[in-house]
């Protein structure tokens, strides 16, 4: 079981995203892949997957590629087992290039709380390193820091 489950109200929806993006900061394949169904297919930019090995392989390039990770989720919408999700995150390449990267994401979740369909859009710009934004030391947000709506992005 991953609490919380589906049917989501607003504030399990909501921690339903807060628990998503700790895992994600925390640049663990193995963790976040736990919170999926074992089959789970994932459509992530122009890429497409399904299953844990798939997941984990992915998120290690990722994170290989994607320096000083850093992200920011809110919530959308849900409705029953569905959560629309927007994010934010921030990273560097091997050359010391700054990027936020914007998009959304829908997800819907099996009955013991895994997710059983992710698809993700996303887009990137480059920024400026004074001009990052996400500047908590890597792993969980601090619970004091900005959210998007509060950053204005």
């Amino acid at each position: 079981m991953r609490p919380p489950l589906p049917p989501f109200t607003m504030a399990t929806a909501v921690q339903k995203v807060r628990v998503a993006e700790d895992a994600w900061n925390s640049r663990d394949p193995q963790r976040v892949a736990l919170a999926y169904t074992p089959d789970c297919p994932w459509r992530n930019r122009d890429q497409f997957l399904a299953g844990h090995d798939a997941i984990v392989a992915f998120l290690r390039a990722k994170w290989e590629r994607e320096q000083e990770y850093r992200l920011i989720k809110e919530l959308w919408a849900h409705d029953g087992s569905r959560i629309a999700v927007r994010f934010a995150y921030e990273w560097h390449d091997a050359d010391g290039r700054w990027f936020r990267s914007y998009g959304n994401e829908n997800w819907d979740f099996a009955d013991d709380g895994r997710m059983r369909r992710r698809i993700a859009s996303i887009n990137d710009l480059a920024i400026s390193e004074e001009d990052r934004l996400f500047r908590w030391p890597l792993g969980t947000r601090p619970a004091d820091h900005p959210g998007l709506s509060e950053l204005g992005l």
